[in-house]
Protein backbone atom coordinates (compact mmCIF):
# COMPACT_ATOMS: atom_id res chain seq x y z
CA UNK A 1 0.00 0.00 0.00
CA UNK A 2 1.45 3.31 -1.18
CA UNK A 3 0.75 6.04 1.71
CA UNK A 4 1.74 9.96 0.76
CA UNK A 5 2.39 12.40 3.40
CA UNK A 6 1.81 16.13 2.58
CA UNK A 7 3.52 18.77 4.01
CA UNK A 8 2.01 22.48 5.27
CA UNK A 9 3.63 24.40 2.20
CA UNK A 10 2.50 21.70 -0.60
CA UNK A 11 -0.98 21.97 -0.46
CA UNK A 12 -2.29 21.47 -4.37
CA UNK A 13 -4.38 19.09 -5.70
CA UNK A 14 -1.48 19.07 -8.52
CA UNK A 15 1.38 18.08 -6.21
CA UNK A 16 3.38 15.61 -8.07
CA UNK A 17 2.90 12.83 -4.69
CA UNK A 18 -0.48 13.19 -5.04
CA UNK A 19 -0.80 12.64 -9.26
CA UNK A 20 2.02 9.87 -8.47
CA UNK A 21 -0.83 7.73 -7.16
CA UNK A 22 -3.43 9.22 -10.18
CA UNK A 23 -5.49 10.50 -7.37
CA UNK A 24 -7.12 6.49 -6.82
CA UNK A 25 -9.63 6.47 -4.38
CA UNK A 26 -8.88 5.54 -0.45
CA UNK A 27 -4.91 6.20 -1.25
CA UNK A 28 -4.02 6.76 2.66
CA UNK A 29 -3.00 10.41 3.01
CA UNK A 30 -1.31 12.21 6.42
CA UNK A 31 -1.26 15.87 7.36
CA UNK A 32 1.07 16.16 10.85
CA UNK A 33 1.20 19.46 12.59
CA UNK A 34 4.25 19.16 14.42
CA UNK A 35 4.53 21.16 17.47
CA UNK A 36 8.46 20.32 17.80
CA UNK A 37 9.17 21.63 14.47
CA UNK A 38 7.81 25.28 15.25
CA UNK A 39 9.89 25.54 18.07
CA UNK A 40 13.13 25.94 15.36
CA UNK A 41 12.64 29.92 15.69
CA UNK A 42 9.81 31.90 17.37
CA UNK A 43 7.42 32.24 14.07
CA UNK A 44 4.49 34.98 13.53
CA UNK A 45 1.34 33.74 15.23
CA UNK A 46 -0.33 34.60 11.69
CA UNK A 47 1.95 32.44 9.79
CA UNK A 48 1.33 29.28 12.23
CA UNK A 49 -2.44 30.41 12.22
CA UNK A 50 -1.91 30.39 8.23
CA UNK A 51 -0.37 26.76 7.89
CA UNK A 52 -2.38 24.81 10.13
CA UNK A 53 -5.55 26.42 9.16
CA UNK A 54 -4.38 25.80 5.09
CA UNK A 55 -3.55 22.45 6.32
CA UNK A 56 -7.23 21.59 7.72
CA UNK A 57 -8.81 23.29 4.70
CA UNK A 58 -7.14 21.05 2.26
CA UNK A 59 -7.33 17.57 4.30
CA UNK A 60 -10.87 18.37 4.23
CA UNK A 61 -10.94 18.81 0.52
CA UNK A 62 -8.87 15.64 -0.14
CA UNK A 63 -11.53 13.63 2.22
CA UNK A 64 -14.09 14.77 0.40
CA UNK A 65 -12.82 13.15 -2.87
CA UNK A 66 -12.11 10.25 -0.91
CA UNK A 67 -9.05 10.39 -0.14
CA UNK A 68 -7.85 7.99 3.37
CA UNK A 69 -6.75 11.29 5.36
CA UNK A 70 -5.40 11.12 8.52
CA UNK A 71 -4.73 14.64 10.23
CA UNK A 72 -2.19 14.32 13.34
CA UNK A 73 -1.46 16.97 16.04
CA UNK A 74 1.81 15.79 17.32
CA UNK A 75 4.45 16.43 19.31
CA UNK A 76 7.14 15.28 16.23
CA UNK A 77 6.83 13.52 12.57
CA UNK A 78 8.66 10.43 13.63
CA UNK A 79 6.07 8.46 15.95
CA UNK A 80 3.19 9.89 14.03
CA UNK A 81 4.27 8.46 10.62
CA UNK A 82 5.45 5.21 12.41
CA UNK A 83 1.77 4.43 13.89
CA UNK A 84 -0.10 5.65 10.80
CA UNK A 85 2.24 3.43 8.53
CA UNK A 86 1.97 0.34 10.53
CA UNK A 87 -2.21 1.05 11.09
CA UNK A 88 -2.73 1.03 7.49
CA UNK A 89 -0.01 -0.81 6.41
CA UNK A 90 2.18 1.26 4.71
CA UNK A 91 4.59 -0.39 2.33
CA UNK A 92 6.11 2.89 0.68
CA UNK A 93 5.45 6.39 1.96
CA UNK A 94 5.56 9.19 -0.70
CA UNK A 95 6.65 12.83 -0.47
CA UNK A 96 6.93 15.77 -2.68
CA UNK A 97 10.60 16.67 -2.33
CA UNK A 98 10.47 19.36 -0.42
CA UNK A 99 11.46 22.79 -0.93
CA UNK A 100 13.68 23.75 1.54
CA UNK A 101 17.07 21.66 2.46
CA UNK A 102 16.66 21.44 6.43
CA UNK A 103 13.07 19.53 5.88
CA UNK A 104 14.90 17.05 3.02
CA UNK A 105 17.85 16.30 5.96
CA UNK A 106 14.59 15.97 8.16
CA UNK A 107 12.88 13.47 5.89
CA UNK A 108 16.08 11.40 5.59
CA UNK A 109 17.21 11.24 8.97
CA UNK A 110 14.01 9.49 9.85
CA UNK A 111 13.66 5.86 10.71
CA UNK A 112 10.54 4.20 9.48
CA UNK A 113 9.44 0.92 9.08
CA UNK A 114 8.90 1.15 4.82
CA UNK A 115 10.91 3.07 1.78
CA UNK A 116 10.21 6.75 1.74
CA UNK A 117 10.38 7.94 -2.00
CA UNK A 118 10.73 11.69 -2.94
CA UNK A 119 8.78 12.29 -5.92
CA UNK A 120 10.42 15.03 -8.04
CA UNK A 121 8.92 18.93 -6.70
CA UNK A 122 6.23 20.42 -8.91
CA UNK A 123 5.31 23.58 -7.66
CA UNK A 124 8.12 26.03 -9.76
CA UNK A 125 8.40 25.99 -13.23
CA UNK A 126 12.44 25.30 -13.15
CA UNK A 127 12.71 21.92 -11.73
CA UNK A 128 16.07 22.08 -9.58
CA UNK A 129 17.98 20.09 -12.51
CA UNK A 130 16.81 22.08 -14.90
CA UNK A 131 18.22 25.34 -13.60
CA UNK A 132 21.11 24.01 -12.90
CA UNK A 133 21.96 23.01 -16.40
CA UNK A 134 21.00 26.44 -17.27
CA UNK A 135 23.42 28.06 -14.23
CA UNK A 136 26.69 25.83 -14.52
CA UNK A 137 28.12 26.65 -18.05
CA UNK A 138 27.47 30.63 -17.57
CA UNK A 139 30.04 32.50 -16.19
CA UNK A 140 27.21 35.25 -14.13
CA UNK A 141 24.48 34.51 -13.05
CA UNK A 142 22.19 37.61 -13.59
CA UNK A 143 18.92 37.21 -12.74
CA UNK A 144 18.17 39.35 -16.10
CA UNK A 145 19.09 36.75 -18.22
CA UNK A 146 17.93 33.49 -16.49
CA UNK A 147 14.32 36.16 -16.61
CA UNK A 148 14.51 36.36 -20.62
CA UNK A 149 15.24 32.19 -20.72
CA UNK A 150 12.07 32.10 -19.17
CA UNK A 151 9.87 34.65 -21.19
CA UNK A 152 11.34 32.81 -24.28
CA UNK A 153 10.83 28.91 -22.24
CA UNK A 154 7.40 29.52 -21.48
CA UNK A 155 6.26 32.15 -24.36
CA UNK A 156 5.04 34.91 -21.94
CA UNK A 157 4.49 38.51 -23.16
CA UNK A 158 6.41 37.37 -26.40
CA UNK A 159 5.40 38.36 -30.24
CA UNK A 160 7.69 35.68 -32.00
CA UNK A 161 11.48 35.68 -30.35
CA UNK A 162 10.96 39.48 -29.57
CA UNK A 163 9.38 40.64 -26.09
CA UNK A 164 6.04 42.93 -26.05
CA UNK A 165 6.82 46.28 -26.64
CA UNK A 166 9.87 45.39 -27.86
CA UNK A 167 11.92 45.55 -24.37
CA UNK A 168 12.83 42.92 -21.74
CA UNK A 169 12.34 44.63 -18.74
CA UNK A 170 10.41 48.31 -18.01
CA UNK A 171 11.86 48.37 -14.54
CA UNK A 172 12.81 52.46 -15.20
CA UNK A 173 9.28 53.32 -14.70
CA UNK A 174 8.44 51.35 -12.02
CA UNK A 175 10.00 53.35 -9.11
CA UNK A 176 8.11 56.40 -8.71
CA UNK A 177 8.07 58.07 -5.31
CA UNK A 178 4.38 58.61 -3.56
CA UNK A 179 3.70 62.38 -5.07
CA UNK A 180 0.79 63.60 -4.13
CA UNK A 181 -1.90 62.06 -2.11
CA UNK A 182 -2.28 58.58 -3.82
CA UNK A 183 -5.36 56.10 -2.82
CA UNK A 184 -4.15 52.86 -3.15
CA UNK A 185 -7.64 50.36 -3.64
CA UNK A 186 -8.33 47.91 -0.36
CA UNK A 187 -7.08 44.83 -0.28
CA UNK A 188 -8.86 41.54 -0.50
CA UNK A 189 -9.17 39.99 3.17
CA UNK A 190 -11.80 37.26 4.45
CA UNK A 191 -12.89 36.84 7.87
CA UNK A 192 -12.14 33.53 9.69
CA UNK A 193 -14.36 30.54 9.94
CA UNK A 194 -14.96 28.17 12.74
CA UNK A 195 -11.82 25.94 11.45
CA UNK A 196 -9.46 29.25 11.42
CA UNK A 197 -10.88 29.99 15.20
CA UNK A 198 -10.40 26.97 16.28
CA UNK A 199 -6.47 27.34 15.27
CA UNK A 200 -6.16 30.66 16.29
CA UNK A 201 -7.33 29.35 19.94
CA UNK A 202 -4.33 26.35 19.71
CA UNK A 203 -1.73 29.10 18.62
CA UNK A 204 -2.87 31.65 21.62
CA UNK A 205 -2.68 28.35 24.10
CA UNK A 206 1.06 27.45 23.03
CA UNK A 207 3.50 27.47 25.76
CA UNK A 208 6.61 28.24 23.71
CA UNK A 209 7.61 31.45 22.46
CA UNK A 210 6.07 33.17 19.66
CA UNK A 211 6.15 36.40 17.45
CA UNK A 212 3.30 39.04 16.46
CA UNK A 213 -0.12 39.66 17.17
CA UNK A 214 -2.57 37.07 16.27
CA UNK A 215 -5.91 38.91 15.35
CA UNK A 216 -7.30 40.45 13.14
CA UNK A 217 -6.42 37.87 11.13
CA UNK A 218 -7.54 38.20 7.56
CA UNK A 219 -5.17 36.17 5.30
CA UNK A 220 -7.48 33.19 2.96
CA UNK A 221 -6.63 30.05 4.18
CA UNK A 222 -7.78 27.49 1.14
CA UNK A 223 -7.34 27.69 -2.80
CA UNK A 224 -10.78 29.45 -3.65
CA UNK A 225 -9.68 32.53 -1.35
CA UNK A 226 -6.57 32.39 -2.67
CA UNK A 227 -7.91 32.02 -6.49
CA UNK A 228 -9.85 35.52 -5.19
CA UNK A 229 -7.08 37.24 -3.98
CA UNK A 230 -5.47 36.83 -7.52
CA UNK A 231 -8.45 38.09 -8.76
CA UNK A 232 -8.97 41.00 -6.97
CA UNK A 233 -5.69 42.05 -7.98
CA UNK A 234 -5.67 41.62 -11.49
CA UNK A 235 -8.75 43.34 -11.44
CA UNK A 236 -8.16 46.23 -8.83
CA UNK A 237 -4.19 46.39 -8.19
CA UNK A 238 -2.64 45.62 -11.20
CA UNK A 239 -2.90 48.54 -13.35
CA UNK A 240 -1.23 51.05 -11.31
CA UNK A 241 1.41 48.02 -9.21
CA UNK A 242 4.47 48.69 -11.31
CA UNK A 243 4.03 52.35 -11.19
CA UNK A 244 4.25 52.32 -7.29
CA UNK A 245 5.75 49.47 -6.45
CA UNK A 246 8.94 50.70 -4.60
CA UNK A 247 6.55 53.74 -2.89
CA UNK A 248 6.34 53.64 1.10
CA UNK A 249 3.29 55.13 2.50
CA UNK A 250 2.64 55.80 6.17
CA UNK A 251 -0.72 53.40 7.18
CA UNK A 252 -0.90 52.09 3.96
CA UNK A 253 0.41 48.62 4.34
CA UNK A 254 -0.05 47.17 1.26
CA UNK A 255 -0.07 49.52 -1.37
CA UNK A 256 -0.78 48.23 -4.78
CA UNK A 257 0.84 44.62 -4.26
CA UNK A 258 -0.88 41.53 -5.18
CA UNK A 259 -0.41 39.57 -1.55
CA UNK A 260 -0.23 36.21 -3.30
CA UNK A 261 3.21 35.35 -1.88
CA UNK A 262 1.67 33.14 1.04
CA UNK A 263 -0.50 30.84 -0.96
CA UNK A 264 2.27 30.75 -3.67
CA UNK A 265 4.49 29.35 -1.40
CA UNK A 266 2.34 26.69 -0.20
CA UNK A 267 0.69 25.74 -2.91
CA UNK A 268 -2.70 27.24 -3.05
CA UNK A 269 -1.97 28.85 -6.27
CA UNK A 270 0.42 27.82 -9.13
CA UNK A 271 3.21 30.30 -10.68
CA UNK A 272 2.04 29.67 -14.12
CA UNK A 273 -1.72 30.22 -13.30
CA UNK A 274 -0.63 33.65 -11.59
CA UNK A 275 1.48 34.60 -15.01
CA UNK A 276 -1.12 33.68 -17.27
CA UNK A 277 -3.48 35.68 -15.36
CA UNK A 278 -1.74 38.53 -15.64
CA UNK A 279 -0.65 38.48 -19.31
CA UNK A 280 -4.69 37.83 -20.10
CA UNK A 281 -5.91 41.25 -18.71
CA UNK A 282 -3.03 43.12 -20.62
CA UNK A 283 -4.33 41.38 -23.64
CA UNK A 284 -7.84 41.37 -23.07
CA UNK A 285 -7.96 45.09 -20.98
CA UNK A 286 -4.75 46.90 -22.29
CA UNK A 287 -3.31 46.98 -18.85
CA UNK A 288 -0.19 49.56 -18.60
CA UNK A 289 2.87 47.05 -20.13
CA UNK A 290 4.86 48.30 -17.05
CA UNK A 291 2.62 47.17 -14.42
CA UNK A 292 1.84 43.60 -16.03
CA UNK A 293 6.10 43.47 -16.83
CA UNK A 294 7.14 44.35 -13.49
CA UNK A 295 4.61 42.12 -12.09
CA UNK A 296 5.38 39.28 -13.96
CA UNK A 297 8.78 39.85 -13.56
CA UNK A 298 9.21 39.30 -9.98
CA UNK A 299 6.81 35.82 -10.57
CA UNK A 300 8.85 34.60 -13.74
CA UNK A 301 12.08 36.19 -13.08
CA UNK A 302 12.85 36.93 -9.06
CA UNK A 303 11.36 33.69 -7.34
CA UNK A 304 12.02 31.24 -9.56
CA UNK A 305 15.54 32.40 -9.66
CA UNK A 306 15.92 32.86 -5.92
CA UNK A 307 14.28 29.05 -5.70
CA UNK A 308 17.34 28.01 -8.08
CA UNK A 309 19.87 29.76 -6.58
CA UNK A 310 18.56 28.31 -3.52
CA UNK A 311 19.18 24.58 -4.95
CA UNK A 312 22.26 25.52 -7.04
CA UNK A 313 24.83 26.99 -4.49
CA UNK A 314 26.91 25.30 -1.86
CA UNK A 315 25.57 23.96 1.52
CA UNK A 316 27.46 26.53 3.48
CA UNK A 317 25.93 29.49 1.47
CA UNK A 318 23.64 30.23 4.98
CA UNK A 319 26.98 30.88 6.31
CA UNK A 320 28.39 33.41 3.96
CA UNK A 321 29.69 36.84 5.63
CA UNK A 322 31.74 38.54 3.01
CA UNK A 323 31.72 41.61 5.21
CA UNK A 324 32.58 40.29 8.65
CA UNK A 325 30.02 41.54 9.88
CA UNK A 326 28.67 40.84 13.68
CA UNK A 327 26.40 42.78 15.86
CA UNK A 328 23.80 41.36 17.10
CA UNK A 329 20.57 41.88 16.20
CA UNK A 330 18.69 45.29 18.39
CA UNK A 331 15.72 44.56 20.25
CA UNK A 332 13.57 47.21 18.19
CA UNK A 333 13.54 44.79 15.17
CA UNK A 334 11.29 42.48 17.63
CA UNK A 335 9.60 45.32 19.40
CA UNK A 336 8.94 47.84 16.79
CA UNK A 337 10.38 50.52 19.51
CA UNK A 338 12.59 52.74 17.77
CA UNK A 339 12.65 56.19 16.94
CA UNK A 340 13.94 55.76 13.20
CA UNK A 341 9.76 56.41 12.08
CA UNK A 342 10.77 54.25 8.83
CA UNK A 343 11.75 51.25 10.97
CA UNK A 344 9.41 51.76 13.30
CA UNK A 345 6.16 51.64 10.68
CA UNK A 346 7.84 49.13 8.81
CA UNK A 347 8.51 46.70 12.08
CA UNK A 348 4.91 47.31 13.78
CA UNK A 349 3.22 46.71 10.57
CA UNK A 350 4.71 43.04 10.15
CA UNK A 351 3.92 42.59 14.11
CA UNK A 352 0.48 42.92 13.14
CA UNK A 353 0.35 41.15 9.92
CA UNK A 354 3.10 39.16 9.34
CA UNK A 355 3.71 41.32 5.96
CA UNK A 356 5.91 43.41 4.23
CA UNK A 357 6.21 44.52 0.87
CA UNK A 358 9.76 44.09 -0.81
CA UNK A 359 10.88 47.45 -0.83
CA UNK A 360 9.83 47.99 3.05
CA UNK A 361 12.32 44.55 3.15
CA UNK A 362 14.91 45.36 1.46
CA UNK A 363 15.66 48.90 1.34
CA UNK A 364 14.13 49.51 5.19
CA UNK A 365 14.98 46.44 7.11
CA UNK A 366 17.92 44.53 5.26
CA UNK A 367 19.27 48.35 4.04
CA UNK A 368 19.80 49.12 7.84
CA UNK A 369 21.16 45.98 8.71
CA UNK A 370 24.12 45.81 6.17
CA UNK A 371 25.49 49.11 6.68
CA UNK A 372 24.65 49.00 10.54
CA UNK A 373 27.26 45.72 10.58
CA UNK A 374 24.60 42.93 11.62
CA UNK A 375 25.35 39.83 11.90
CA UNK A 376 24.01 38.04 8.15
CA UNK A 377 22.88 34.98 9.99
CA UNK A 378 20.76 36.64 12.63
CA UNK A 379 18.84 39.09 10.09
CA UNK A 380 18.48 36.29 8.29
CA UNK A 381 16.65 33.93 11.25
CA UNK A 382 14.68 37.09 11.94
CA UNK A 383 12.95 37.68 8.58
CA UNK A 384 12.24 33.84 8.81
CA UNK A 385 10.69 34.02 11.69
CA UNK A 386 8.65 37.16 11.20
CA UNK A 387 6.98 36.93 7.94
CA UNK A 388 3.90 35.04 7.31
CA UNK A 389 5.45 34.20 3.63
CA UNK A 390 9.09 33.18 4.90
CA UNK A 391 10.75 29.34 4.13
CA UNK A 392 14.36 28.28 3.99
CA UNK A 393 14.19 28.86 0.15
CA UNK A 394 13.09 32.63 0.13
CA UNK A 395 15.06 33.57 3.08
CA UNK A 396 18.67 32.30 2.30
CA UNK A 397 19.13 33.81 -1.25
CA UNK A 398 17.06 36.66 -0.72
CA UNK A 399 18.54 38.32 2.51
CA UNK A 400 21.81 36.97 2.71
CA UNK A 401 22.37 37.56 -1.21
CA UNK A 402 20.09 40.14 -2.40
CA UNK A 403 19.68 42.13 1.15
CA UNK A 404 23.22 42.03 2.73
CA UNK A 405 24.99 40.79 0.02
CA UNK A 406 26.70 38.57 2.07
CA UNK A 407 27.70 36.40 0.01
CA UNK A 408 29.87 38.92 -2.02
CA UNK A 409 28.13 38.99 -5.61
CA UNK A 410 27.08 35.43 -6.23
CA UNK A 411 23.61 36.71 -6.77
CA UNK A 412 23.43 40.41 -6.95
CA UNK A 413 25.83 42.86 -8.40
CA UNK A 414 25.85 45.53 -5.71
CA UNK A 415 25.14 45.95 -2.00
CA UNK A 416 21.86 47.66 -1.82
CA UNK A 417 23.33 50.52 0.90
CA UNK A 418 21.38 53.44 0.70
CA UNK A 419 21.23 57.17 3.03
CA UNK A 420 18.21 58.27 4.64
CA UNK A 421 17.91 60.38 0.80
CA UNK A 422 16.45 57.26 -0.96
CA UNK A 423 13.68 56.45 2.01
CA UNK A 424 12.51 60.22 1.80
CA UNK A 425 12.76 60.09 -1.87
CA UNK A 426 10.14 56.85 -1.79
CA UNK A 427 7.95 56.93 1.47
CA UNK A 428 6.81 59.46 3.66
CA UNK A 429 8.16 58.51 7.07
CA UNK A 430 10.60 60.85 7.28
CA UNK A 431 8.24 63.38 7.04
CA UNK A 432 7.29 62.25 11.06
CA UNK A 433 10.86 61.22 12.20
CA UNK A 434 12.52 62.87 14.86
CA UNK A 435 16.00 62.28 13.15
CA UNK A 436 16.39 64.84 10.01
CA UNK A 437 17.38 62.97 6.76
CA UNK A 438 19.83 65.51 5.68
CA UNK A 439 21.80 65.48 8.69
CA UNK A 440 25.28 63.04 8.78
CA UNK A 441 26.64 63.99 11.97
CA UNK A 442 25.15 64.81 15.42
CA UNK A 443 22.28 64.59 17.87
CA UNK A 444 19.49 64.98 14.82
CA UNK A 445 21.41 62.89 12.78
CA UNK A 446 19.42 59.98 10.91
CA UNK A 447 21.34 56.76 11.75
CA UNK A 448 20.73 55.78 7.99
CA UNK A 449 23.11 58.40 7.13
CA UNK A 450 26.22 57.79 9.79
CA UNK A 451 26.01 54.12 8.91
CA UNK A 452 26.09 54.46 5.28
CA UNK A 453 28.78 56.94 4.63
CA UNK A 454 30.67 54.55 7.66
CA UNK A 455 29.60 51.25 6.46
CA UNK A 456 31.23 52.66 2.60
CA UNK A 457 34.10 53.79 4.39
CA UNK A 458 34.87 51.06 6.32
CA UNK A 459 34.62 48.11 3.19
CA UNK A 460 35.97 50.79 0.62
CA UNK A 461 38.63 48.18 -0.67
CA UNK A 462 36.22 45.83 -0.47
CA UNK A 463 33.60 47.79 -2.49
CA UNK A 464 36.04 48.84 -5.07
CA UNK A 465 36.07 45.42 -6.54
CA UNK A 466 32.33 45.26 -7.01
CA UNK A 467 32.30 47.63 -10.84
CA UNK A 468 29.18 49.59 -9.94
CA UNK A 469 30.35 51.09 -6.59
CA UNK A 470 33.15 53.23 -8.67
CA UNK A 471 30.98 56.39 -8.88
CA UNK A 472 29.47 56.03 -5.06
CA UNK A 473 32.76 55.10 -3.16
CA UNK A 474 34.22 58.76 -5.25
CA UNK A 475 32.04 60.75 -2.78
CA UNK A 476 34.28 59.79 -0.08
CA UNK A 477 37.17 61.54 -1.29
CA UNK A 478 35.29 64.73 -1.22
CA UNK A 479 34.94 64.25 2.69
CA UNK A 480 37.89 65.06 5.08
CA UNK A 481 39.28 62.20 7.42
CA UNK A 482 37.95 64.42 10.42
CA UNK A 483 33.61 64.56 9.23
CA UNK A 484 34.52 60.57 8.71
CA UNK A 485 36.18 60.03 11.85
CA UNK A 486 33.31 62.12 13.10
CA UNK A 487 30.86 59.86 11.31
CA UNK A 488 33.09 56.51 12.23
CA UNK A 489 32.33 57.80 16.20
CA UNK A 490 28.76 58.42 15.85
CA UNK A 491 27.96 54.72 14.22
CA UNK A 492 30.19 53.54 16.90
CA UNK A 493 28.88 55.37 19.63
CA UNK A 494 25.59 54.18 19.17
CA UNK A 495 25.80 50.45 18.97
CA UNK A 496 27.33 51.35 22.43
CA UNK A 497 24.53 53.12 23.74
CA UNK A 498 22.11 50.30 22.31
CA UNK A 499 24.33 48.05 24.43
CA UNK A 500 23.85 50.02 27.52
Amino acid sequence: MIGIWILGDQLSLQQSALKSCNHQINTPVIFIESLQHIQIRPYHRQKLVLIWSAMRHFAAELAQLNYAVTYKVATDFQTSLQEWIQVNQITELRVMTPNDQPFIQIIQNLQLPCPITLIPNNQFLWSTEEFTDWAKSRKRLLMEDFYREGRRSFQILMEDKQPIGGQWNLDKENRQPPKGKLHPPPAQWFTPDAITLDVIDKVNSLSHLTYGEIEPFDWGVNRQQALQVLDWFIQHRLSDFGTYQDAMITGEQTMWHALISPYLNIGLLQPLEVIQAAEAAYKQHQLPLNSVEGFIRQVLGWREYMYGIYHFVDPEYAEKNWFGHTQSLPEFFWTGETNMNCLHQTITQIKSTGYAHHIQRLMVLSNFALIAGISPQAVENWFHAVFIDAYDWVMQTNVIGMGLFADGGVLASKPYAASANYINKMSDYCKSCVYNHKERIGENACPFNFFYWDFLNRHREKLQTQGRMGLILKHLDKMSSEELQSIHQQAENWWSLRQN
